[in-house]
């Protein structure tokens, strides 16, 4: 029978998938939203399919729809990718109910494993070491009770998602309420339910994880550790294999326990187990990700092996022992379209200029490339940049010239982070932990990226902070009814200008008060202040959503608020006025 493969996903991880496929001679189809009609990802596939507007909920994560799409085209499996409906046991329930094959693990396991209690109680069946947390999911008004018994400082999780979406630090019960409450309307945004559970919070650890196949024979391999201690707000960043703190005995008692956690839960395909390593070399589950990980390219790189492929063979019924031996060191950086000068504020938008890096060994995953647009409706990723060396010092130098070769013009990225974290002492010991990045920035590291991102590279025509400086911003401007192309030259504005004064209905035009804009377009999720009430500097006055993150808008000098001029609901532009303070 020939086979079909409908990628019910979008972005890097559609093209990923698809070019594994294309290798294959299998056929692929591809689904897109309204937002990504003209997307990389739909003109790779062999047939495309509208599922709907762009939000999540009425398109990627809308099974009927994707499910109508696979019968219309003919598709005979679905790969989920990651995010989405990747996880979703009812949605790979429906794909078999339905006559198709879901390229992931059996429902069963995947219920088990996404369910972050009941995975950890097949942990401790297992025989690996847990972490202290709740038993099982909870509801926010059981999560007081719950702390005071872990014990604080804690951690507040999505029940039935993960790759840190919904995830926050709680110091003291006095963060608790406000944690809570936003991690679960996070998880329900994300995974489409709101329930939680707390687990103690262990300080200066690593995030190490294997990857294991398992195929439906009952051979289950592993086939390394990945380090990702590398975050930022429980985002990764950076990921490497193997890691810098896992010798040769640790990555053996690490692979034996991800090999039985797989085995107890029943599991079936690419998954990855993840631990958190302590001070001290003593290893915890945390929990199993049912998914290919974004970060699969590292393992590939030091395997040889194409985890999308053995995927596929084994949701086909092959038998699949995978026994490579790994070789060198490989690294991934993880290109957001985020300005980390401005906090990592989101930035979506049109590309103008994109040349990518080249070389031996460097490898770029991408959904997107010159002239495409990076919506604000998704996650902010939009490259994934890998590179393999002999050892970690040569992966280490050959990622930094990658960087400095890797030329994006448009929208804002991460790269400026990715080469000052690089070039740190922290990071070429491979002392880094999962709070180092959120310590080392107001430590220096915030000031040092500035100087970097400025200095010339090559010829000088470009910056390290990955614009061109002689190339013009290229912007259209509608004058009388009409669009005019306009070439603009100078140097880079990092903020943008304030509304004019005719915008500002009367507030704040002398000068005397202040204009609280939009930094970015998003939505806006909850207003925090009334027109007549105090603030003070620093004081949140608004939460914006863009790009599936939550921004808290403050105030940036004390007064009173004159006026609120947006609602909950409301999706606003870059730089239109939001808040106005006398």
């Amino acid at each position: 029978m020939e086979q079909r493969v409908l990628v019910a996903n979008r972005g890097e991880i559609a093209v990923r998938v698809m070019r594994s496929c294309r290798e294959m001679g299998i056929p692929t189809v591809a689904v897109y939203s309204d937002a990504d009609r003209d997307a990389l990802h739909v003109e790779l596939a062999d047939d495309a399919y509208h599922i709907g507007p762009p939000a999540p909920v009425e398109s990627y994560l809308n099974a009927g729809t994707i499910l109508d799409a696979a019968h219309r085209s003919g598709a005979t499996m679905i790969h989920p990718g990651y995010g989405f409906l990747a996880e979703n046991a009812d949605f790979a329930r429906r794909v078999a109910e339905e006559g198709l094959t879901f390229v992931g693990p059996p429902p069963e396991a995947m219920l088990l494993m996404g369910d972050k209690a009941a995975a950890r109680r097949t942990a401790d069946h297992a025989g690996a070491p847990t972490i202290p947390g709740t038993p099982d999911p909870i509801d926010t008004d059981q999560a007081a009770k719950e702390a005071e018994r872990i014990g604080f400082p804690l951690v507040v999780k999505a029940a039935f998602g993960g790759g840190g979406k919904g995830m926050h630090l709680v110091q003291s019960a006095d963060e608790l309420g406000d944690a809570v409450e936003r991690s679960a309307r996070e998880a329900r945004a994300y995974f489409g339910r709101p329930e939680i559970y707390l687990e103690r919070y262990v300080t200066r650890a690593h995030h190490v994880e294997a990857q294991v196949l398992a195929d439906a024979s009952g051979h289950v391999s592993f086939l390394g550790e990945r380090d990702c201690s590398l975050q930022r707000r429980y985002q990764k960043l950076v990921e490497e294999s193997p890691s810098p703190v896992v010798d040769k005995k640790l990555r053996t008692r690490i692979g034996n326990a991800a090999v039985a956690i797989a085995r107890a839960a029943g599991y079936v395909n690419a998954g990855t187990v993840e631990f958190l390593v302590d001070e001290d070399g003593h290893f915890y589950f945390i929990e199993m990700n049912a998914r290919l990980q974004v970060e699969h390219p590292v393992t590939e790189m030091i395997t040889g092996l194409d985890l999308v492929r053995l995927q596929i063979l084994v949701a086909l019924g092959e038998t699949v022992e995978a026994g490579a031996e790994p070789r060198g060191h490989a690294i991934e950086c993880r290109i957001n379209a985020e300005d980390p000068l401005r906090d990592f504020l989101p930035g979506p938008g049109l590309i103008t200029g994109f040349e990518p890096p080249g070389g031996p060994f460097v490898r770029l995953d991408s959904g997107f490339g010159e002239g495409r647009r990076v919506v604000g409706d998704y996650d902010s990723l939009f490259a994934k940049l890998i590179v393999w060396g002999e050892d970690r010092e040569a992966a280490r130098r050959r990622m930094l010239r990658a960087l400095n070769e890797f030329r994006v013009e448009g929208i804002p990225t991460t790269m400026p982070f990715h080469r000052w974290v690089l070039d740190t002492e922290d990071f070429r010991e491979g002392t880094v932990h999962t709070k180092w990045v959120e310590e080392a920035l107001p430590a220096g590291g915030l000031a040092a990226m500035q100087r970097a991102a400025s200095e010339p590279i090559g010829d000088g025509r470009l910056t390290r902070g990955g614009a061109a400086s002689v190339r013009p911003v290229h912007l259209q401007v509608e004058v009388d009814g009409r669009r005019v192309p306009v070439a603009v030259w100078g140097d880079e504005v990092r903020t943008p200008p304030a509304p004019p004064a005719s915008s500002a209905h009367g507030h704040a035009a002398d000068g005397s008060g202040e204009i609280i804009a939009a930094p970015m377009q998003g939505t806006i999720l909850r207003i925090m202040v009334e027109a007549g009430q105090a603030v003070e500097a620093g004081q949140t006055v608004c939460i914006l959503e863009a790009m599936k993150m939550e921004n808290h808008i403050t105030a940036t000098r004390e007064g009173k608020v004159a006026e609120v001029a947006v609602s909950t609901g409301d999706v606003v532009d870059t730089g239109q006025p939001l808040i106005f303070i006398e």
